[in-house]
């Protein structure tokens, strides 16, 4: 038999209903390949016998004729989810212990459609950071290395453990998060599919919360065809969610194959930074070339307030998080650790709960928003946030479809090179927080291997709730570029 962890979400999918296989035998080669591969800590905990009630009642209902669209499929889930029944921790020890009585509308929607839950996904704590080294379970390890190497690698962040899990086999896809490039950084990192849906696109209920305005639930997978497919289950409306947008989910498979002949594709010459690495610019220009040879029409285009991105996303989500992380207190529920009053209470469960990259996020947050600083930062960041949004929008106005950059500044680095130096780590982000900020759909494409035999990718940008264009043109991408396999080297 082929080996079940090595094919594609669509294979497996048309696998089980022509019976090549079944859902238990799917899900018990997955749960197979978990257990080998502990050395990744892809996983903070895996649900083998939830995984496998679910995969049988999966059969059931194959055998019956009533499979769902992803019946049977084993996916992994981010520990920002909540997973009724199951532990959901957001990787913080402020939330160790923590088994929620309800279900993100996400998830539910993934059961509701007959996938199978193998477990919970490692990330950086509250998704604050970049290479999944906030995690209190340690990071997760890239399954690429580079040529010649066995040093560990950083798979991403802050889904770094749904890029791990994905790159490795160790689940046919899984949910992720991005509020600045959380997805498609660590698909870029791991030569996976990364999707960040538009803003409102997904529900956030049931999410723990990082920076409310930016947050929003996407999916990491091996191919373009993949992520359309699971994200047609996770997207839609929901009355539970104030900021969900209320319009019809496309079928986002249908436009898989689509020509982009005629589509025209903007480059930003502000992303052209100073200082870009040959080998990222090289990647670039070779993309631009791919979509032309599809048939896409490539043009430069201009987004004047690039450069304020970053420093602005970094007063509105630490903003946003000193106000969502208010509420562990070690009163209503998470870690307590008793003090002689209230407010020593909160200290000490606070000081002890939350990892430094969270503290330093609520103290840069606190800062901002205090007063006398209110109006010098938060107000000034909103209105940068308002010039980027308007120069896409001036952008779109002009005809582009869709606008084409480097996903990351670099390949993955090492595990612990940039833990010391916040500045270098929110760098990462260069490419990726411009989406967020203007609540656009991106997705990262993988493109091949770069000169250490890492994987590099590309991002497109699309209008709002377009994401149709943007599975049509990565799928043109990934055509030309073709799949990556990470060598198998742990277990």
């Amino acid at each position: 038999m082929t080996d079940l962890t090595r094919i594609t979400l669509a294979q497996a999918r048309d696998g089980l209903k022509a019976r090549s296989f079944s859902a238990t035998e799917l899900t018990q080669a997955h749960l197979d390949a978990i257990e080998a591969a502990k050395a990744l800590n892809a996983y903070v905990l895996v649900t083998p016998e939830k995984a496998l009630d679910g995969a049988k009642a999966a059969d059931a209902r194959l055998a019956a004729g009533e499979a769902g669209p992803l019946e049977g499929i084993p996916l992994g889930i981010k520990d920002l989810f909540a997973t009724e029944g199951v532990r959901t921790t957001a990787c913080s020890r402020i939330l160790e212990n923590f088994v929620p009585s309800y279900e993100s509308t996400v998830t539910a929607q993934l059961w509701r459609d007959g996938a199978v839950h193998l477990g919970k996904l490692n990330n950086d704590e509250f998704a604050m950071g970049s290479s999944n080294e906030t995690s209190c379970f340690g990071p997760p390890v890239n399954p690429w290395r580079r040529t010649g190497s066995d040093t560990p690698l950083t798979a991403g962040g802050s889904s770094g453990g749904s890029s791990a899990a994905v790159a490795a086999g160790l689940a046919l896809g899984a949910t992720a998060t991005d509020t600045g490039g959380s997805i498609r950084q660590p698909a870029a990192f791991t030569g996976t599919v990364g999707v960040k849906p538009t803003y409102g696109r997904c529900s956030r209920w049931g999410t723990v919360a990082f920076a409310s305005s930016l947050d929003q639930a996407g999916t990491i997978t091996r191919t373009v065809r993949d992520s359309a497919i699971l994200l047609r289950s996770m997207a839609g409306f929901d009355p539970k969610d104030s900021t969900s947008v209320d319009r019809p989910v496309p079928d986002y498979e249908a436009a898989i194959g689509r020509s982009v002949k005629g589509l025209k594709i903007g480059i930003p010459k502000e992303y052209r930074l100073e200082g870009l690495s040959p080998e990222i610019d090289a990647l670039w220009q070779r993309g631009a070339d791919w979509l032309r040879d599809a048939g896409a029409e490539v043009v430069e285009v201009s987004l004047p307030h690039t450069s304020y991105a970053l420093a602005a996303y970094y007063i509105v989500a630490p903003a946003e998080a000193s106000s969502n992380l208010a509420r562990y207190d070690g009163v209503r529920y998470g870690r307590r650790v008793p003090g002689k009053d209230i407010a020593e209470l909160y200290e000490n469960t606070r000081a002890e709960g939350f990892g430094r990259e969270v503290k330093r996020r609520i103290l840069i947050g606190t800062y901002v928003l205090s007063a006398g600083y209110y109006d010098a930062y938060y107000v000034k960041a909103q209105k940068i946030r308002t010039l980027i949004r308007r120069d896409f929008e001036n952008v779109y106005a002009a005809g582009v479809d869709a606008i084409l950059t480097p996903a990351t500044p670099t390949p993955a680095f090492p595990i612990g090179q940039k833990v010391t130096s916040p500045i270098e780590m929110y760098l990462n982000d260069v490419f990726t927080v411009t989406v967020n900020m203007a609540g656009l759909p991106g997705i990262a494409v993988p493109a091949g291997l770069g000169g250490e035999g890492l994987p590099l990718g590309l991002q497109l940008i699309g209008r709002p709730f377009d994401e149709e264009t943007l599975f049509a043109l990565g799928e043109a991408i990934e055509q030309a570029a073709g799949r990556l396999d990470a060598p198998q080297w742990w277990g």
